[in-house]
């Protein structure tokens, strides 16, 4: 099995991270996923980046492939101005940046330009539209379109050696039935094994049977028991918030209130917390066995450093064929 390594652009500097993923790859991880988020989701996380000029860099200083999420439904970025980011990377390092996930947002990043945090319904009608239209731009067509997303003769002259894979991005089986007809694949995170399944089966019955499926996971692994559990819940705490909630949410600050009342021991519930690297190896391998065939592991404590170093040594070794 496949599995990369998560760079967290909303816990570590940019510059911390190109170091990070420079350890992943002589660690042995075969890939590298990232984040793409203006703000944090909690203030002990507190950092930010532009993952577009960070992965520049990162390409630079690496060999490996790359993945990231983006939003590209014309609030933050206009799916022209990620069709053209996504081309420039492309031609700069072919083959190199092998899928973008996309997703329908989340207020938290897209509010800040100002304009209406609209239903889900639009929101997935926008994110359909970016996603043709990048596509469109890809194949070197000129664009025009009036709804949802309004672009103007829009024409690409850098051109990707390769396009990326469009990877859709989904929390539910609603959402992952529907972008099952559209999407190149699908990526999800960790969640209860049978609410997996339903994703997956939603995911292929919805059009995409016989597509790739990836995982993020979120791990937290330390040098005692209580110590990834402590690295988890100050850290990772606002993935207790329902995905319901998270997508209105529009300040960090409203995470951490949102997550006030979670205690540490409601972590296992959203972190695969534990100090044994067995553990970790149990986990991927039913990862396996439902059909992923990428996972991405963010480990979410600050202890990166050690994470990719034992992972390196008592965890990778047991999926190299």
């Amino acid at each position: 099995m496949h599995i990369g390594y998560h760079a967290s652009h909303e816990q570590f500097t940019p510059s911390d991270l190109l170091h990070y993923v420079q350890r992943a790859e002589a660690a042995g991880f075969q890939s590298i996923m990232s984040s793409d988020h203006f703000a944090p989701w909690s203030e002990r996380q507190g950092q930010s980046g532009f993952v577009w000029s960070w992965l520049g860099a990162a390409m630079q200083a690496t060999h490996l492939p790359f993945g990231l999420i983006t939003v590209p439904s014309g609030w933050r970025y206009h799916p022209a101005i990620t069709a053209q980011a996504a081309a420039t990377v492309c031609e700069l390092f072919p083959g190199r940046l092998t899928w973008m996930a996309v997703g329908s947002g989340e207020a938290l990043n897209e509010h800040i330009v100002g304009g209406d945090w609209p239903s889900k319904a639009e929101r997935n009608a926008r994110l359909l539209a970016g996603v043709e239209i990048m596509k469109e731009l890809w194949a070197g067509q000129t664009v025009s379109r009036l709804k949802p997303i309004k672009v103007d003769e829009a024409r690409l002259y850098t051109l990707p050696t390769e396009p990326p894979m469009i990877v859709a991005g989904a929390l539910s089986a609603k959402t992952a039935e529907w972008a099952g007809r559209w999407a190149d694949a699908l990526i999800t995170v960790n969640q209860p094994r049978e609410r997996l399944a339903e994703i997956i089966d939603a995911f292929r019955l919805g059009g995409g049977n016989g597509k790739p499926l990836y995982l993020q996971a979120h791990v937290s692994y330390a040098k005692s028991q209580f110590e990834a559990r402590a690295n988890a819940y100050e850290q990772w705490r606002s993935n207790a918030v329902t995905a319901a909630m998270a997508e209105d949410l529009r300040l960090t600050g409203d995470f951490d209130e949102a997550c006030r009342h979670v205690r540490p021991e409601d972590m296992d519930q959203h972190v695969r917390i534990s100090a044994d690297p067995a553990d970790h190896i149990a986990w991927l391998s039913d990862d396996a066995r439902m059909g992923f065939e990428k996972v991405f592991l963010h480990n979410v404590g600050r202890n990166q450093a050690k994470f990719i170093d034992v992972f390196a040594k008592d965890v990778l070794p047991a999926f190299r064929t």
